[in-house]
This record gives structure tokens, C-alpha cells and sequence, in this order.
């Protein structure tokens, strides 16, 4: 058995027609040539045919036709072409091939007598020319078609919905399938539905899909055969159906999948499927490339919104803003930057969660706002919230833009967290009324961006600054004071943060656990009008103690801290070091507090 490949120019296959011995094929762009060109201009309406010989094929240009066939780059009238050789008509290229047995279509045996399937590859433009015979009832059914998406709850049941609404626009469908390519070629049928409940069984040609979704330019096919010839044929080519297309749909399933419609046309007596107009399919597969067209959008736009409300979740807007509509992921990708990292964490939740071993849900949800409250105050100030642990969030700013104010607007965070807290506290009615926070801020060079195995990764940031942060966080306690800066971050922040925003003092030099460098340790406190407990003047006598503190003075230092109002829970950290010391440094003081444990 032969038949003619016909390619356009690119080598993009659009047609497969087998050749019969007693039935000649004609070429043109009319609908009613076998091999039907209409997308081709400088294809004629009918312009030539083609006769099958034993071994060969006579091509002979019709006397009709205006436009010149090509064979080995030579105009001709009439020539013989051998199997494997092409002839050119416009810009579409027909090669006369041998059909092997395991290229036959599935279910029936290559042989002269077999009967003949007529196949058509759509291209974009080709179907942008077809016109709709009955539009008003295709259009009144695309109308449906955002209820159909939306009232969906499941994937099957989408796929329900859609099948439903291809059999309403569709009337020439019998059957009306979603079907999916795997990746070893295997066709799987996803759901199927028929407008005659007892017609049995849906089966579809497995050659039919691999031609519309194997290639990688996915594209509509038809095919159309003769019924009364179809005892040697299996699947869809039955007595029941006539024809059979193929449309490719995008993001229905993580395979490739299409929309398979079958059905049957009311041939008249003595006329095959190939002698009639094919106008009405035409448009059915146009119809069901619109469709497909507009699932694939909607699809899409779902996606990306499912993926826009996921980094939602960690990226402030104008982040999510500068990371564009398509959501470029590249920029996620890690990288080494400057940045100031927060670590922020509830004070009392051991002993609440001790409490409340009967009411672990309500716990739960008490905890979720106090979290909620640090992430909010994170995002809004253009930070990134990297990561959960237990009852503490982790915020860091300078990826995966840098900045020039990234410290500035973390401590503006800071602040506004403990605001939040300080409102709270004494409010007996209100969730986080018992709930108090510590905070630690660090600034430096760190690994920041998608980060962890094949399995899992997350967006958080890496780096000894982290785990700086983490310390001083835990300093918190000892220090007794709610936010804690490295001297890295104070620097930053000294001349940026408006007064009336922020103050810093400084605590002590201290020696973390696990770290081999001393840090200055820095209180970050609010403006004066929002905490008058410290005016700017004290503010000034306690880091003049400090400054006492670490040259050895501590007799002076202890005048400097002791004038501190009471209320002020900083001094009594530096006060018992060196009340346990008789207002003496040890002799070997070098001005660090050296901290055995976390």
C-alpha cells in the first residue's frame, strides 16, 4: 500500500492520503478535491491528479489549472514519480511513500482491498479561513462555556462539563472524549460521552492522537473513511462513525490531551466519505479549537494565579510587582547579596502551650494571629518571609532586589511588631493580650533564594548572619528588651532612621554562643513621643555607662545605669554582672560578656 505525505515548505506534515490503484486523487485548493490545499494561494482550484501505477505514481497538471507543478525543480504537464520522490505544487510538497504494516492506522492489515482513510493536518491559518455554516448556535453555546469552567469542582467533573458542551456545539459528534498521550506513547481515555446512551462503547484510534499530540507542534487532524468498508477495521472506524478529529488542549493534565469527537454523516447511496464537501467538519474542528483555545487561557490563568497567590505568601507586592505578570522564576533562583535578616519570636508560648493541653486548637489558632501579625508587618515594610519555626518567623530583605534602605525597613518593621504586641498586651478580650515577642536584626553577606533538595525547596536565606540573628533573638531574654540589633545593622540605621521613628542605644559587647567574634549589641526603641518611659538624655547617660562598662570603669558605669528609671529593665543585666563582680573587673577583662548556652 502507498500513499502521499503532503508537508509545506517549513516540513511541517499537515495530510497522509492513501493511494488506491482504481481511484485517481485529485489536487486543488476546491473543498471538493481529495487532496484539498485551500490554505495554499498559489495553489489553482483544481490542479492536478494523481494515478496510482504498480510500482509508481502519474502526476499530470490539469488543463485548467494556472499554476505550475514542480518535479525535480522542473515545471511539468505529466511525469512519473518514483516511491520516495516529491512533487511540488505552490508550497506544499507531496511525497509518494510505501505504508508499512506498523504505520498502518490501528486495527486493520495493510492490503490493496483495505479500505481508505482520509486524513487532513489543520494549520492555524488554514482554519482562520473556515467559516462557520451555523454561528449563532456555536456562539450561543461558547456563552456557556465560563459557567462550565467555573462550576466545576473537580477535574472530572470539568471534564464532564466540557464533553457535554463539545456534543452541544457539535452537532455533526456522535461522541465526544478527553484524552491524554503519555510520555510511552500509550492513549489514554480520560472521560467520554455519547448523545445515545446504548451506542456502546467509546474506543479511540490510537494512531488518530499520536498524529494531533505526538508531534512537538501539536495541531487538529481529521480523518474520514468509508463505513461500508469497515469489517477489517477496529476502534473508532466502525459502521457507527464516519469520521474522527483530534484537538490538542493545553494544561488539562500533566500529559499531553486533546479533544477526540467522532461521528456519522448521512452519505448518500453510492457515495463515499471522500466525495462529499467537507465544510461542516471543517468548522467542527475549528469550533473545537476555539474551545480548546480558550481552556488552555483559562487554565493558564488559573495557574498563574494559583502561583501568584503562593508567592503572595512570601513576597511583598511591590516585589511580586517587579517580578512581572509571567512570573519570571529565574529571579528566584539563588544567589549571594547583602542582607539584614529578622528573627521573630513569641515569648511565653512554652508555658501557654503546657496550659492549654486541653485546647491545642485554640492554642493554635492564637498563635497563627501572633505569627500572622509578624508576616504582615514583614511584607508591608518589603520584606520576605523565609521561613516558620515553631513559634518564630523569618524575614530578611535584600533579595531578589537589592536596596539601599533594607535595614531601615526591617527595623521599621521591628517596630511596628512590637507596637502591634504592646497594643494588645492587658486587653483580657483580645488573643495575643498575653502574648510578647523578641526580636533579633542582623546585617550581612548571605545565600538567599530557592533553597533545599529535589524533593522540597523553599524560599528563605542562608548564612552565618542568620544564625547571628537567631542569637541575638535569644539574647533577648537575657538582655530584657524586645528588639536586638547587631552593630552592623546600628551602623546602617544611625543616619537613616528618623529620630522620631527610632531610636538605638547601645547594651553591651557581647560573645554568643557558638560565635568566635564579639558583636555590639544594640536596643532598638521607639520614637520619644511613642516611648517618653526614656528620654534622649537618658538614652545618652546609659551608653555612657556602657562605654564605662567595657573600659573597666565600673564603678562609673554603675552610676550611669543606676540613674536609669526603674521601669527600665536593660540596666539590670550590666547592674548584676557587676554587682556579682564587687564593682570589679575580673583581671582578664576585655570588655565581652561570654555567654556559656543559648
Amino acid at each position: 500500500m502507498y500513499e502521499v505525505i503532503a508537508t509545506n515548505a517549513e516540513g511541517h506534515l499537515w495530510g497522509r492520503f492513501p493511494l488506491l490503484a482504481n481511484r485517481p486523487l485529485t489536487v486543488g485548493r476546491a473543498p471538493e478535491c481529495d487532496i484539498s490545499i485551500p490554505h495554499d494561494p498559489y495553489v489553482s482550484r483544481k490542479q492536478a491528479t494523481l494515478q496510482l501505477q504498480s510500482d509508481h505514481l502519474v502526476v499530470s497538471r490539469l488543463t485548467e489549472a494556472t499554476n505550475p507543478v514542480f518535479f525535480q525543480g522542473k515545471e511539468i504537464d505529466v511525469c512519473r514519480v518514483e516511491i520516495g520522490q516529491s512533487v511540488v505544487v505552490g508550497s506544499t510538497i507531496l511525497q509518494v511513500v510505501a505504508l508499512h504494516e506498523n504505520d498502518a492506522v490501528q486495527g486493520f492489515t495493510p492490503s490493496a482491498a483495505e479500505p481508505a482513510v482520509s486524513q487532513v493536518n489543520f494549520s492555524s491559518q488554514a482554519l482562520k479561513k473556515v467559516r462557520y455554516p451555523d454561528a449563532e448556535n456555536r456562539i450561543e453555546v461558547l456563552t456557556h462555556l465560563p459557567e462550565v469552567i467555573a462550576g466545576a469542582r473537580t477535574e472530572a467533573e470539568l471534564f464532564v462539563r466540557l464533553c457535554k458542551l463539545l456534543l452541544r456545539g457539535i452537532v455533526n459528534a456522535e461522541a465526544a472524549g478527553i484524552v491524554e498521550l503519555t510520555r510511552d506513547d500509550t492513549v489514554r481515555l480520560l472521560h467520554w460521552d455519547r448523545r445515545r446512551e446504548t451506542a456502546g462503547e467509546f474506543r479511540p484510534s490510537r494512531r488518530l492522537v499520536q498524529e494531533a499530540l505526538a508531534s512537538n507542534q501539536p495541531h487538529s487532524v481529521l480523518q474520514v473513511w468509508d463505513p461500508q468498508q469497515t469489517t477489517q477495521l477496529d476502534h473508532t472506524f466502525t459502521v457507527d462513525f464516519d469520521w474522527a478529529s483530534c484537538t490538542p488542549v493545553e494544561g488539562l493534565s500533566l500529559q499531553k490531551t486533546g479533544f477526540y469527537l467522532a461521528g456519522q454523516r448521512n452519505l448518500p447511496v453510492n457515495e463515499t466519505a471522500f466525495d462529499l464537501d467537507r465544510t461542516h467538519l471543517d468548522a467542527d474542528v475549528k469550533f473545537t479549537e476555539l474551545v480548546s483555545q480558550i481552556i488552555g487561557a483559562v487554565l493558564k490563568s488559573r495557574r498563574w494565579e494559583r502561583q501568584r497567590s503562593g508567592l503572595r505568601q512570601f513576597f511583598a507586592p511591590p516585589i511580586l510587582a517587579a517580578l512581572g505578570d509571567d512570573l519570571d522564576t529565574a529571579l528566584l533562583e539563588p544567589c549571594e547579596c547583602d542582607v539584614t535578616v529578622m528573627f521573630c519570636d513569641l515569648r511565653g508560648f512554652s508555658q501557654k502551650a503546657e496550659g492549654a493541653s486541653d485546647d491545642l486548637l485554640g492554642l493554635l489558632d492564637r498563635v497563627s494571629r501572633a505569627l500572622g501579625v509578624m508576616t504582615q508587618q514583614i511584607l508591608s515594610h518589603g520584606g520576605v518571609t523565609g521561613d516558620f519555626q515553631g513559634d518564630a518567623t523569618l524575614g530578611f530583605w535584600g533579595w531578589p532586589f537589592p536596596s539601599t534602605d533594607l535595614a531601615v525597613n526591617a527595623c521599621r518593621a521591628a517596630l511596628a511588631i512590637r507596637c502591634e504586641f504592646d497594643s494588645k498586651r492587658g486587653r483580657k478580650d483580645h488573643p495575643l493580650s498575653d502574648f510578647a515577642m523578641g526580636i533579633g536584626l542582623a546585617h550581612g553577606r548571605a545565600v538567599a533564594g530557592k533553597i533545599g533538595t529535589l524533593e522540597q525547596v523553599k524560599v528563605t536565606v542562608f548564612g552565618p548572619v542568620v544564625n547571628l540573628a537567631s542569637r541575638l533573638e535569644g539574647l533577648t531574654k537575657q538582655l530584657r528588651v524586645p528588639i536586638l540589633l547587631d552593630d552592623a545593622t546600628a551602623q546602617l540605621i544611625r543616619q537613616r532612621l528618623p529620630p522620631e521613628i527610632g531610636r538605638l542605644r547601645k547594651l553591651a559587647r557581647v560573645l554568643p554562643y557558638g560565635m568566635d567574634r564579639p558583636v555590639d549589641v544594640h536596643e532598638l526603641l521607639p520614637g520619644e513621643k511613642d516611648y517618653p518611659l526614656l528620654s534622649d538624655s537618658q538614652i545618652q547617660t546609659y551608653e555612657l555607662g556602657v562605654e564605662k562598662f567595657i573600659e573597666g570603669d565600673w564603678e562609673e558605669a554603675y552610676r550611669c545605669l543606676h540613674s536609669m528609671p526603674s521601669s527600665d529593665r536593660a540596666q539590670d543585666f550590666l547592674i548584676h554582672q557587676i554587682a556579682m563582680n564587687n564593682r570589679q573587673p575580673p583581671k582578664d577583662w576585655d570588655g565581652t560578656i561570654r555567654f556559656p548556652g543559648k
